[in-house]
């Protein structure tokens, strides 16, 4: 279990540092947008396997969250229907959910950006949902070609969303640093007169395609 001081060292080294850091691994796609882009987030992953335009399951799995998780949903990446709003958001805020992953709509999107929930999702939709139909709570789902299983943490912010697993905090966050450190030595470089050719060591590649 990742400790709060590794949920922050994630949640300020932010999503692009650590998808490059462990790997170019992890990295949900880009359709997946905050709606508002000034959130950061980073928690635990409470799954939720649901049928498009039904909500039920949303309802359930509040009640399941503890404080800090993250609601990851998959509503199939369907486009017409919101199954989560302000009402909803009201309840994960009092409850201690960190925020909301979910491969489908939102509404009340200004709403939920006055109470400063981090939502991460598709697109918004206006239209409502029905409540008929059963879902999952706490099982592997897959958002385009991540897999995610209950407990892995979710990074995300306004560049993106990454999936580090549980076994692998430590790593990310070791490499994530490194990664930074040398960032901070090649923009000091670059200060200083050096080129990004330079740094890269571009010259060979740009010389066999003739363009130097």
């Amino acid at each position: 279990m990742a400790t709060s001081e590794q949920l922050q060292q994630l949640r300020d080294l932010g999503a692009a540092t650590v998808y490059e850091a462990q790997g170019a691994k992890g990295a949900l796609d880009s359709g997946m947008k905050p709606i508002d882009p000034t959130v950061r987030l980073a928690g635990p992953a409470l799954t939720v396997d649901a049928r498009p335009s039904d909500n039920l399951i949303l309802h359930y799995a509040v009640l399941q969250a503890k404080p800090g998780d993250v609601l990851v949903v998959d509503a199939k990446a369907f486009m017409e229907a919101g199954p989560w709003g302000d009402v909803l958001t009201i309840q994960a805020m009092k409850l201690g959910i960190a925020g909301l992953v979910i491969n489908g709509c939102v509404r009340d999107a200004n709403l939920i950006i006055d109470l400063g929930f981090p939502v991460f999702c598709r697109g918004l939709s206006i239209k409502g949902t029905g409540k008929n139909q059963p879902g999952k709570v706490n099982v592997p789902i897959v958002m385009g070609d991540v897999l995610i299983h209950p407990g892995d943490i979710i990074v995300g912010d306004r560049d993106g969303l990454v999936v580090v697993k549980q076994d692998e905090v430590e790593h990310a966050i070791s490499s994530s640093l490194a990664r930074e450190e040398k960032e901070a030595s090649q923009r000091q470089a670059i200060e200083a007169g050096t080129t990004t050719v330079e740094l890269l060591k571009l010259t060979d590649t740009l010389k066999r395609f003739g363009l130097v």
